[in-house]
């Protein structure tokens, strides 16, 4: 709801800024306008920061210089898909990015320590934490992948981590080009607009995507039940013109339409 905020007030939320529109009335101080969100970072400019945390110094830079904190910046992709900036720079190999997000305030973390050839961190925190290795990253991407980001500088831990034998993705039941052909379609479970799904195929992966969404990548585990990338608790099952997933207390039941 609009407030009524004193002119030094609105000042002085300016100078952090703010999103507040102020209009000076006749009557009175100004009123300033704050977003729903406030004061928690607003949704829009998170997702902007980890989105172009994979490939854009220079927005990361202006993101980050305007507001420090977002360097700091967590986004869920879906299903509880979570990536921070860092995880964003650190799977693609960014150095630059990943190197300047720590320096302001990004909590480093494993996999940014696997794609930075940082050798001695990797080994200290799978001895401290025996099968690590083997945790998914962000969109399930390995640890192993993370170190071949890194390229040259990262080549000791790419060797570590496969002299481990399980820091790679786990093996995935087999889908054929016939079956995912079959999968594939637009998935209907409500009269609203965005109430339909679509299953589509790309890059030979099958593809889930709630209308308005970012498409969600799908693991085949057997038996045409999948898990989307970077939730692996939650299951999605192809049943004649049936697909029903759970999340896991919800239940979503959607009937094939096209």
């Amino acid at each position: 709801m609009p407030q009524s905020l004193s002119r030094r007030t609105v000042v002085q939320l300016g100078s952090l800024a703010l999103p507040v529109s102020a209009a000076v009335t006749a009557s009175g101080p100004p009123e300033a306008s704050l977003p729903s969100t406030f004061p928690s970072q607003p949704p829009e400019l998170v997702h902007e920061m980890v989105t172009v945390s994979h490939f854009s110094m220079q927005r990361v830079r202006e993101l980050v210089e305007a507001r420090p904190t977002l360097a700091k910046a967590v986004w869920d992709w879906g299903f509880g898909d979570w990536e921070s900036a860092l995880g964003a720079a650190s799977h693609v190999g960014n150095r630059e990015i990943a190197d300047y997000l720590i320096l302001h305030g990004a909590r480093p973390s494993l996999f940014s320590a696997a794609m930075l050839g940082q050798l001695g961190v990797v080994k200290a925190f799978i001895a401290a934490q025996p099968g690590a290795q083997k945790i998914p990253g962000p969109h399930s991407i390995p640890l192993l992948a993370h170190a071949r980001a890194g390229g040259a500088a990262a080549e000791p831990v790419l060797r570590y981590l496969e002299s481990l034998g399980d820091a790679g993705a786990p093996p995935l039941a087999p889908l054929t080009d016939a079956e995912m052909t079959a999968l594939s379609g637009v998935y209907g479970f409500g009269q609203g607009a965005k109430d339909r799904i679509e299953v589509t195929v790309v890059q030979n992966q099958l593809q889930f995507t709630r209308l308005g969404t970012t498409p969600r990548g799908l693991f085949h585990l057997g038996d045409h039940v999948f898990h989307p990338a970077g939730a692996s608790a939650v299951r999605i099952r192809f049943a004649g013109d049936m697909l029903t997933v759970f999340d896991p207390d919800l239940v979503l039941s959607a009937r094939r339409i096209g």
